[in-house]
């Protein structure tokens, strides 16, 4: 965990993941993201894919989730993090709401 974020109880993750189409396989970064600090649920939903890449939010459940220990858990699969959308942190789960603009 970075200094900015140690005292957090960071509980939800959702991210903008690429991979290649041909490797690393779904369940591969699963895996490898499962043996992560505090994970305690994950669900990777492809949103896209092309000739060469297939996009994915992935979303991480736990406690104490270790942001920088993920990342780079899901890059030495051989896939890219492209951007962190949510964080979820403190004692409980706070789930968005839409508001009227």
């Amino acid at each position: 965990m970075s200094a900015g974020t140690a005292g957090l109880n960071i509980r939800r993750l959702v991210m903008d993941v690429d991979k290649a189409v041909a490797r690393p396989a779904i369940p591969d970064i699963a895996a490898a993201i499962g043996a992560c600090d505090g994970v305690a649920g994950i669900n990777i939903t492809v949103g896209e894919i092309d000739i060469e890449t297939v996009g994915m939010d992935v979303i991480v459940e736990g406690e104490r989730l270790d942001y920088a220990q993920i990342v780079r858990a899901i890059e030495q699969t051989g896939a890219v993090v492209h951007s962190l959308d949510q964080i979820v942190c403190g004692e409980r789960v706070v789930e968005a709401v839409a508001r009227k603009r």
